[in-house]
């Protein structure tokens, strides 16, 4: 149910970014740059000075393995930045855990950099990509990842990065600290400030932008104080709001360990190859509602590892961090999708089959309250058994998440800008809506490449070229200049940028749903029960 404001308007598009005007290369031209531990050599595409694989901390692997990252080793001589790194071990989602198996090598901590000018000085804005994933699978050398059309259009540096996923970065493991991840995207913040001037960047004007789960990454960056000071901006993009407790963390980490005969420690984790360690986990996820009555929501939903708010690395959960002020001086854009879960109801086969016992199962794990469901019921008065499903699991997982930091931003004083995405991806059908992840090939404008490129279709239509054009000149304007180009955020009025075939700046659509939850305190997720879990 949306509120239909009084005055709905056509926002003013963001003033594009100023273009870096280098002279044109020769054909062959490859780049070179000198970082902080050595000489790259990169590559030219389309008007693009381009670097893959940079190392930004040392292979986590052998004694470094469950160890917090280390600064990368310099080296001599020239070293060619053309491939991306390897993926850190992966779960099988998607495939995943192949693509990583076949990429040789453990340098899964690289960085990939695009700079319409890689010349020191030039003081481009930069903007920092944590790629999601549901904290158990992701890698930055995805394609529709590539960052030179949002870097060539857009006047903009674009770092992307991998980061330790699943058991290697999440698992809440004896004798390693926790959040591996978290201090993963840290050390790659690092490198930015310490490196990104040679490659013509501005460290003092950095956006870090997230989607999903990195999203939730970008939100609990704003909690830490390790990362106080890395970043000037931050944009994200449906923000995963689970935050597990040390106990519910290491409850589960029991469970996985257990799949291979094993206690979590490092001890006994280390003897286990690392591509052969996700398994555990993707084994536990096949069973994880088994774990329901004991993990409650996580369980229902299949999240095995999230943030772990230890009070060290991630203090607390990032709406209380940010209504405590935290972050104060970061400039942030958040918002979502409007139909965040049709894309997993599909994957599962559940798209249009959704019963009644299903729909009443989601309202009883994820509705907020003990009249949770009730109040779902009334407030969508016509919705069927699938619209029910949807919705609780949207707003559960993402839609709320996001507009609580919004609104927690606000409440201490801190500028906020809101969107939600609503154009209805016309890809496979019409039947995924404005689903999760569609914002991906939008920001990035690689319409036409990797798996998310489906949801546009085989041929991107005027109407996407326009709203992708329309999504990253927002997205570079708010890096260059802290305004994508409509209102802040206030309790008050609450007016969001809805993109769509006919954008405009309105009431914040998704009113019932704030409604039902503006008084749930998203706490940090904790065990239901005292019982052991192995």
């Amino acid at each position: 149910m949306a509120v239909t404001p009084p005055a709905p308007h056509e926002p003013t598009p963001s003033p594009r970014p100023s273009q870096p005007s280098g002279p044109p290369q020769p054909s062959g031209f490859r780049p070179e740059v000198r970082s902080a531990a050595g000489a790259v050599r990169g590559t030219h595409e389309a008007g693009v000075a381009v670097f893959r694989g940079i190392p930004f901390a040392e292979a986590p692997v052998g004694a470094l393995r469950f160890a917090a990252p280390r600064p990368a080793r310099s080296w001599s001589g020239v070293r060619e930045a053309v491939s991306y790194g390897p993926p850190p071990p992966q779960s099988g989602h998607f495939g995943m855990d192949a693509l990583a198996r076949d990429t040789p090598g453990d340098d899964w901590l690289t960085v990939n950099v695009w700079s319409p000018e890689p010349t020191p000085g030039t003081g481009l804005p930069v903007m920092v990509w944590i790629q999601g994933g549901a904290y158990v699978f992701g890698t930055s050398g995805l394609p529709e990842y590539d960052g030179g059309r949002l870097a060539r259009d857009g006047g903009v540096v674009v770092v992307t990065f991998n980061y330790r996923v699943g058991i290697e970065g999440f698992g809440h493991i004896e004798g390693a600290p926790p959040n591996r991840g978290l201090l993963d995207q840290v050390a790659a913040l690092e490198w930015v400030r310490d490196n990104i001037r040679s490659f013509g960047g501005d460290p003092g004007r950095v956006t870090v932008f997230g989607q999903s789960a990195g999203g939730g990454s970008v939100a609990a960056l704003l909690a830490m104080d390790r990362a106080a000071g890395l970043f000037r901006r931050a944009v994200a993009q449906s923000v995963q709001g689970t935050y597990f407790s040390p106990e519910l963390a290491s409850d589960i980490a029991t469970a996985c360990a257990a799949e291979l005969g094993l206690r979590p420690t490092t001890a006994d984790l280390s003897d286990v190859p690392p591509y052969e360690l996700p398994a555990a986990g993707d084994a536990l996820s096949a069973t994880m509602d088994r774990w329901a009555d004991r993990w409650g929501a996580p369980a229902y939903r299949t999240i095995p590892f999230a943030p772990v708010v230890d009070g060290d690395i991630l203090p607390t959960t990032p709406w209380q961090a940010l209504s405590e002020g935290a972050g104060r001086d970061v400039e942030l854009l958040v918002g979502h999708t409007r139909d965040e879960q049709r894309l997993f109801t599909a994957v599962t086969g559940l798209l249009g089959e959704v019963s009644e016992e299903q729909a009443a199962a989601a309202l009883r794990f994820l509705a907020p309250g003990p009249d949770g469901a009730r109040r779902y019921r009334d407030a969508f008065p016509t919705a069927d058994p699938d619209g029910l499903y949807e919705l609780v699991h949207s707003d559960w997982l993402f839609r709320m998440p996001s507009l609580r930091l919004a609104e927690s931003r606000a409440a201490a004083g801190g500028r906020t800008h809101v969107y939600e995405l609503t154009w209805a991806a016309p890809g496979m059908g019409g039947a995924f809506g404005a689903c999760h992840g569609l914002d991906v090939p939008l920001v990035f404008g690689n319409l036409d490449r990797g798996q998310p490129a489906v949801l546009i279709g085989e041929e991107p239509s005027p109407e996407a070229e326009a709203l992708s054009a329309r999504m990253r000149a927002a997205w570079t304007s708010f890096a260059a200049h802290g305004d994508p180009g409509w209102p802040a955020y206030d309790p008050g009025q609450r007016l969001v940028q809805v993109f769509d075939t006919h954008p405009a700046v309105i009431a914040y659509p998704e009113e019932a749903s704030r409604l039902i939850w503006q008084d749930h305190a998203f706490p940090v997720l904790t065990p239901v029960t005292g019982d052991a879990a192995v």
